[in-house]
Order: structure tokens, then C-alpha cells, then sequence
């Protein structure tokens, strides 16, 4: 069995000074690494009830595809602003160096959907969060969080937990 953990690089000081970036996409190439993460999440989710599962733009559109086609469910893509084609409904929400808008399709959820909100890491959770009552502001309802990286030294899941949301990682980095 493959360290899906050992996969993944870390970038010192991007994108700025002191931050350790987490970068996936040494995950990505790995045919087995990918496959794996893939499957790991698959078999944690095939015997729950989920209707959707909704990702958050751009590397969590990476993971959360394929999840959704191997568990024969739709696929809800949670964007930037302006990004969708339709009309869309959209949550702003604080980021530490200003404010940001997530939207999402107007039919993209319905009341009562269970939702898999899904991206490639969590630090914060500030944008897991705005995603997760932007759900909720459409009547789903969030079954989980998932995330392949889980930074807990930022904070994030406990955030997440905080409101109520349970919260899965495949790994865990310690530190910035």
C-alpha cells in the first residue's frame, strides 16, 4: 500500500515567506498515489447515503470528479465569482487579507440533498465554510467535509467542527 502522504511535495516560503505549501500535484502524477486517494475515498463514502458531491474550485474539482463518478453521483462545482454560466447563488465570506464570493448554480442542489463537500486541503476552513452554508442556504444538507490534507496547526477542522460538520483527511501535515 502506497503513503499517500509521501507523495505529496512541500514547497518552502509559497507563496509568500514562511508559508510550507502543500502541493498535490506530485499526488496527481503518481498513477498508484492518484488511484489510491481516489479509492481510499470512495470506500469510506460507498455505504453512506449521499445524493451529490460538491467541490471547491480548482484542485478540489480534481479529487472530487472522479469520487462522484465512481460513486455513480452528480458532481456540483462550487466556483469564484462570476466563474458559472447560469444564474448562480453565491456566499461572501472573510479571508485574512479581504473578502471573497463562492457561487454555485441555482439547481445545482435541492432542499434535502446530502452533500459531500470535497477539496484537496483544509488551513483555515474559511472557504470550506462559506461553501458549507452556501449548501445549507439551498437546503442541503453537508454529510461530511473531506479533504486529502489537513493542516490541524491552522486550524481548520476545528472551525469545521465548531459548526456542527464532521470532517475527513487522508493525511495530516503539522506545522505551517
Amino acid at each position: 500500500m502506497i503513503n499517500i502522504k509521501s507523495c505529496i511535495r512541500t514547497v518552502p516560503h509559497y507563496p509568500r515567506q514562511g508559508i510550507m505549501f502543500r502541493d498535490i500535484t506530485t499526488l496527481l502524477k503518481d498513477p498508484v498515489g492518484f488511484r489510491v486517494t481516489i479509492q481510499e475515498i470512495v470506500n469510506r463514502y460507498r455505504e453512506q447515503r449521499i445524493d451529490k458531491v460538491a467541490a471547491i474550485e480548482s484542485r478540489g474539482f480534481i479529487v472530487g470528479a472522479p469520487v462522484a463518478f465512481e460513486l455513480g453521483l452528480g458532481f456540483v462545482p462550487i466556483r469564484k465569482k462570476g466563474k458559472l454560466p447560469a444564474e448562480s447563488i453565491g456566499h461572501d465570506y472573510e479571508l485574512e487579507y479581504g473578502r471573497d464570493r463562492i457561487e454555485i448554480h441555482v439547481d445545482a442542489i435541492a432542499p434535502g440533498d446530502r452533500v459531500l463537500l470535497m477539496d484537496d486541503l483544509v488551513a483555515t476552513g474559511g472557504t470550506a465554510e462559506a461553501a458549507t452554508q452556501l449548501i445549507q442556504k439551498m437546503g442541503g444538507n453537508v454529510v461530511e467535509c473531506c479533504f486529502v490534507i489537513d493542516l490541524p496547526d491552522i486550524g481548520g477542522r476545528r472551525r469545521l467542527e465548531k459548526r456542527g460538520l464532521k470532517v475527513f483527511s487522508l493525511c495530516e501535515f503539522e506545522g505551517d
